[in-house]
């Protein structure tokens, strides 16, 4: 594939340019698609890797699982980059891939915890240790590798394609995910039929892996290599300088930590929040996110186009304004919408436990009257506050107007019934089109902050130490605070007995970044990334 550089022509895109485009960004589509088959699956996860007789507590394990992957990237960020501005993108970021494909099939592959205990959990953690370590690698090579072939005023529109990736990779992971479960009965899914969307990764990987051999090397690299300019250490020079160690911490702290709770939030959290809060049944979430996904996709091109024009830096910032101001009220609104019985039950039916002894603990069984009240209370999708148990009483529950004595789950149950709270939501009260409007505008700022973000994190730094540089707080910001995002929010919200109360987390931190990036972050659209 012929190199491309960025004093290209600036008539429409070219054939070679678009296959390069393409080859760039299929790879990081199976990346995305790795990553995210696990959090389509995570709820079943909780059940076959870790230990039965706690529902809530095995979600939980199941989101720090897949969150662990994102702990990772940093590591991987620093490995793969000093890599990558050692001895060029092309061979890191195919490395990458490799790594990521062997280890999602590794997870296809897994036996259960039935069949070998403590062993199960241990290696699927391994497992997504390596997916997270790869990743690390690969965001940052294929940002800077396509930035660097880039037209200088369509830089934003043609690295944006990157970003879409991301919601296609997810959309892929929902689609064969959903068929998978369409095409047998929920025990034959659970018993084996989930590998299949690990084992499907092995023809994306061929493919990947094929076009990334058709690729050349970036000319920015070439020029730097022949002029004998590479740099000795792209680590210590990254951050052992302040000059450059300021724009780490810049970006770390506004758009890396901006993009990784808005991703979190509408990628991930809005579709436990409808299946494990609200009741909504999976595939009529995965249908719902889908068509969200399909209908946010051209917006990650426009604003990657229009932060070609009008700058970078407000385009996000805005994205991250937005999810502080309207997080709370969204997900209220969901309620409303995707499971009106709840919303009802909530109000006209208030829940106290009255209860001593209450521990919070993420991994271990519940030891108490009140661990048991409140983790089924807290499976339900049910709020409630917390009172002092009365002297000369056992535990127990007000609901409404009926007490309930102990922790006997199935007289919690007709308690909540009596009271109007239902199993599941009722498919005929659900407002389907409301939902997918919903989820749609959290994506919707996800696109405002991705689209734009590949080609300003290249041009924010200098081109000896790029990947190294953007890598490791790209993957800070958002594989620390976005990657345990649903973990987090989860436990802050079982913890607290409030549905809503977790997603203060990513409202502080979104409107953290918007400060930051307000003040500090550069505009970048103009600058030359040759150097």
């Amino acid at each position: 594939m012929a190199t491309t550089t960025s004093e290209n022509t600036e008539a429409g895109v070219t054939k070679r340019q678009f296959l390069l485009i393409f080859a760039s960004s299929f790879g990081a589509l199976l990346e995305w698609y790795d990553f995210y088959v696990y959090a389509a699956l995570a709820g079943v996860f909780g059940s076959l890797f870790f230990p039965s007789g706690n529902d809530t507590t095995a979600f939980l394990a199941s989101l720090a699982t897949f969150g662990a992957g994102f702990l990772v990237r940093p590591l991987g960020a620093l490995f793969f980059g000093r890599l990558g501005d050692r001895i060029g993108r092309k061979y890191t970021f195919m490395a990458t891939i490799v790594l990521m494909g062997v280890s999602t099939v590794g997870v296809g592959l897994l036996p259960s915890y039935e069949r070998i205990g403590m062993a199960a959990p241990i290696l699927l953690v391994a497992l997504r240790l390596l997916q997270g370590f790869a990743l690390g690698g690969e965001t940052g090579g294929a940002a800077t590798y396509l930035a660097e072939h880039s037209p200088p005023t369509k830089r934003g529109f043609y690295t944006s394609s990157l970003q879409t990736t991301a919601t296609l990779g997810l959309l892929t992971s929902i689609v064969v995910v959903g068929v998978t479960r369409g095409l047998m009965d929920e025990s034959n899914f659970r018993a084996g039929g989930w590998r299949v969307p690990f084992l499907v990764s092995i023809v994306l990987l061929a493919v990947s892996v094929y076009l990334r051999t058709k690729l050349s090397e970036s000319p920015t690299f070439q020029r730097m290599k022949h002029a004998g300019k590479l740099s000795a250490s792209p680590i210590g020079e990254s951050f052992g300088t302040w000059g450059n160690l300021k724009y780490v911490l810049i970006m770390l702290f506004s758009t890396a930590s901006g993009v990784g709770v808005v991703f979190g939030t509408g990628h991930f959290y809005s579709m436990y929040f409808l299946q494990n809060t609200l009741k909504v049944a999976p595939n009529t979430v995965n249908l719902f996110l889908a068509i969200a996904l399909v209908g946010v996709f051209p917006f990650y091109l426009l604003f990657g186009w229009l932060s070609d024009r009008i700058g970078r830096k407000w385009i996000m910032m805005l994205a991250c304004l937005l999810l502080a101001v309207t997080t709370q009220p969204i997900f209220r609104v969901l309620t409303h919408y995707a499971n009106p019985k709840l919303e009802a039950f909530q109000r006209n039916a208030p829940v106290t436990v009255h209860a001593s002894g209450c521990n919070f603990s993420l991994f271990a069984a519940p030891s108490s009257d009140c661990d048991r009240i409140r983790t089924f209370l807290s499976a339900a999708g049910v709020s409630y506050e917390q009172a002092p148990q009365l002297r000369g009483r056992a535990a127990h529950t007000t609901i409404g107007r009926v007490e309930v004595e102990g922790a006997d789950q199935a007289a919690l149950e007709r308690a909540l019934v009596a009271n109007g709270w239902s199993k599941h939501a009722d498919p005929a009260t659900v407002n389907g089109p409301m939902v997918v409007l919903l989820m749609w505008l959290l994506l919707l700022y996800l696109a405002m902050v991705y689209g734009p973000m590949a080609a300003f994190m290249v041009e924010l730094f200098p081109a000896r130490i790029r990947y190294t540089s953007l890598s490791l707080p790209f993957h800070l910001g958002s594989g620390w605070f976005g990657g345990m995002l649903p973990f987090v929010v989860s436990a802050m919200s079982v913890a607290a007995g409030n549905v809503y109360f977790g997603l203060w987390y990513p409202i502080v931190i979104a409107a953290i970044s918007f400060v930051v990036g307000a003040l500090f972050v550069p505009e970048t659209y103009r600058r030359d990334i040759t150097q």
